[in-house]
């Protein structure tokens, strides 16, 4: 009987080259399996594509619902941005799309496990530490890693394409790497490679340019609920519909681009284009109704956790305890944040307008210039004073 392995395919020019790669140097029956994030017509056609390519099964997994209320959510609690700009749309796809292949290469009997990240991404590693963390027993197989593979450039994957009567959707005329779910398509390669060239129109496939955008503002208010998105202007939607819907709306007015160079996981500087919509527009009200609710120190402990939490997913970490524990963090702070967010979508900009929250820490008099029981402006002599005490002895000996 002939060993099996679970190929994690998206029908790109890659993934499409490796099953027949894979039948010839390991003679293995190759399970092709692509996870439904949200990539729409990127998924028509793929059984009968993977088939012809020579796969032995085919899956089409539909996992939007969980990856949303179990990736993307507990991201956007944390309030995890990687580099203060990335809002970790791929980094948060693989655990999800390795989980899933660990459980079809059980079900199916396989013993390996196989991706179509490089060597020189970050993709491998996410891969790979999920696929060591829920089953350490699997072979893991990474054909750009494998001495066989002499396919190191798009141009030769797209020869051996043609060589292969694989059918191919990308051209040499637009050789951009892109990955794309419900959250976010991202952009690398190509003309992208220079970080001294502008991002071309052509780019922005997801959301209208700033010159196109619409030329009338859009309100939008989002409710919470522990920290969840629940309502979209008064709406009660899924967890999907409420991604769909913030896409839609906020791609119209080109909201959530983000051109970044960021530091990769292996060493490497690279540049990438980001559309983002929806997520952004999320991240924004999260952030504002957070501003209402949490205290001082809370809201500044958070922050620092954000960063590590932010590294922990773009690293690769989804399934490492020390991520899982500061999710039980994230938790207690979110029980507070619920309310209601209005904001004024114009041109790439999130402009608040307005904001409320049963459990808000805003109060009306303490805010205003004038004097209330809760607070004594004379108080604050003796505070500065002995807040400032440290500082007044360090300049007390500098100056002597």
């Amino acid at each position: 009987m002939k060993k099996k392995v679970v190929l994690a395919y998206s029908g790109g020019l890659d993934t499409s080259v490796m099953i027949p790669w894979l039948k010839h140097h390991y003679d293995c029956d190759v399970i092709a399996m692509c996870a439904n994030l949200g990539q729409e017509d990127e998924l028509d056609g793929l059984v009968e594509k993977a088939r012809k390519t020579g796969a032995a099964n085919v899956y089409i997994e539909d996992l939007r619902e969980e990856f949303v209320t179990d990736y993307i959510y507990p991201t956007l609690r944390a309030g995890a941005i990687y580099e203060k700009k990335y809002l970790l749309g791929t980094s948060f796809g693989r655990p999800l799309i390795a989980k899933r292949q660990v459980e079809i290469a059980h079900a199916e009997g396989a013993t390996m496990v196989a991706h179509g990240a490089t060597g020189k991404g970050n993709d491998q590693v996410r891969f790979e530490l999920t696929f060591m963390a829920l089953d350490p027993t699997l072979t893991i197989i990474a054909p750009w890693k494998d001495p066989a593979w002499d396919l190191h450039s798009r141009e030769a994957c797209l020869e051996y394409a043609h060589q292969h009567n694989i059918p191919v959707t990308q051209s040499i005329k637009r050789l951009y790497s892109e990955d794309r779910n419900m959250w976010h398509l991202s952009h690398e390669g190509g003309v992208l490679e220079d970080p001294r060239n502008e991002a071309p129109d052509d780019v922005f496939t997801l959301s209208r340019t700033l010159e196109s955008a619409l030329d009338t503002p859009e309100y939008v208010t989002v409710d919470y609920e522990a920290g969840r998105p629940v309502r979209v202007n008064g709406q009660a939607l899924s967890p999907v519909a409420i991604i769909t819907t913030l896409n839609r709306i906020g791609a119209a007015h080109g909201i959530g681009q983000v051109d970044m160079v960021e530091n990769r996981l292996v060493g490497i500087k690279s540049r990438g284009v980001y559309e983002t919509p929806g997520g952004t527009i999320l991240y924004e009200t999260h952030r504002m109704l957070e501003q209402l609710v949490l205290d001082r120190d809370t809201a500044l402990l958070k922050q620092k956790l954000g960063i590590e939490y932010a590294q922990m997913v773009y690293d690769g970490r989804w399934f490492c305890p020390a991520r899982q524990a500061l999710d039980a963090f994230v938790d207690a702070t979110q029980s507070v944040v619920t309310g209601s967010v209005r904001v004024k979508l114009y041109k790439g900009n999130i402009v608040p307008a307005g904001m409320q929250a049963p459990a808000s820490l805003y109060s009306t008099d303490l805010a205003s210039f004038s004097d209330t029981e809760l607070y004594n402006q004379k108080d604050a002599t003796g505070f500065i004073r002995i807040f400032g005490l440290p500082m007044k002895v360090h300049g007390m000996v500098n100056r002597s």
